[in-house]
Formats: C-alpha cells, structure tokens, sequence
C-alpha cells in the first residue's frame, strides 16, 4: 500500500531479479573528492597523486583563485612517471564569451591566442588580459581529465572556466584538447603566467 523511498534517496527504484518486486539501485557516477590544495602565495598548486587508474575520469575545481599580480593568465601542464618538467606536447582549441561592465559590445569568438597546436607550453584557462588582482577579482571554474591511465589512447580534458578580468569584465573560457601521448599522465601543475597564486583552493575528484 505504501513505499518507503528515503532509504534509497541516492538511487533509483527498480525490479528485483525475480520481477516480482522492487529494490534500490545504483542511480550512476558520483564525485569522490581526492584531495585540496589550499595556495598561500604560492608559486605553482602542484597536484603530484591521486592521478591513477582507479577512476576513468577526473574533475579539478578551481574556487576563488586570486591572483598577486594584476592581468595575468591561469595556466596548466601535465607530466608523466615522477617527471617534473611539466612540457607534454598538447594539441588544443579555445573559445571565449566576455562583457564589460561598462559600455561595449559583448563577445563571443574563437581565441587563437588560447589554444595549442603540438606545443610544449602551459596551456591558457583564462582568455583576454586573464584575473585581475583587485581584492573582488578572481578565477573559478573546472577541468576534466579523462583515462590519464590509459596507455592506448591519448589523454583528452576539457575546460570551462569564468574570471573576473582587469579591466571589470566577465570572462567566460572554453576549450578542449589532448596531451598527445599513450604514456599515463599522473601529475598536474597550475601557476600563473606571473606571479604567485595569492590564494584560492583546487580541488581533486574523481568520478565513480
């Protein structure tokens, strides 16, 4: 006469094996957070473990990243093994959506400037003059890494990400890319392209 769903509030409601009743079952992926690394005037957030083969996909949140330099871009790079020298050779596309707040005509376009053909440098997160350091602005968004472990396939991320820029507009930043190798990638590192990372937290999930 009744069903009692708080239980199996995180999943969903299915036949049993013999079809004549019913039970919980798995409602799908869930984010399983891996680590936080909080900056303090930092020069780079170096996320060095985590990265291995237990999840088929990871996702970095970056929260209120502020930046000790005014007008300067988040950057990102990734390594294999225990290697440290942060230079994978990266194929990439970008685009960007901004405004200002004050008169202006609002953008949306592709950013060469942003992206990467078989190159070896950090990748932009950021479009136009990137984060200013006002005590208000700030860099938010998400990264997605998928199978860094995978030693068939190159290594795929996409990237969605907002910023409050210098000159007081919204920067909306788009892009997608590989690192162009079979070798697992197992470490990541963010920085700005000047300058310390004054504060801000990065946070590692993995996706179940």
């Amino acid at each position: 006469n009744s069903l009692n769903l708080t239980p199996t509030a995180s999943k969903v409601v299915k036949f049993n094996s013999n079809n004549n009743g019913l039970e919980a079952g798995d409602v799908g992926g869930s984010l399983v957070l891996i680590s936080t690394s909080t900056a303090s005037s930092s020069s780079t957030i170096d996320i060095t473990s985590g990265i291995d083969s237990t999840y088929k996909e990871y996702i970095v949140k970056f929260i209120n990243i502020h930046p000790a330099t005014d007008s300067v871009h988040f950057l990102f790079q990734g390594d294999t093994g225990t290697n440290t020298s942060y230079n994978q050779t990266i194929t990439s596309a970008a685009f960007r959506s901004y405004n200002y707040e004050g008169s202006g005509t609002p953008t949306l376009q592709y950013y060469a400037s942003g992206d990467l053909d078989q190159d070896t440098d950090f990748h932009y997160m950021t479009g136009n003059s990137g984060v200013g350091n006002d005590s208000d602005q700030d860099f938010n968004g998400t990264m997605h890494l998928f199978d860094p472990s995978n030693t068939t396939f190159v290594k795929h991320f996409l990237i969605d990400t907002h910023s409050h820029g210098p000159s007081n507009y919204t920067m909306r930043f788009f892009a997608g890319g590989y690192f162009n190798t079979t070798t697992a990638i197992t470490r990541l590192r963010f920085k700005f392209s000047s300058g310390n990372i004054d504060s801000g937290t990065i946070k590692l999930y993995g996706v179940s």
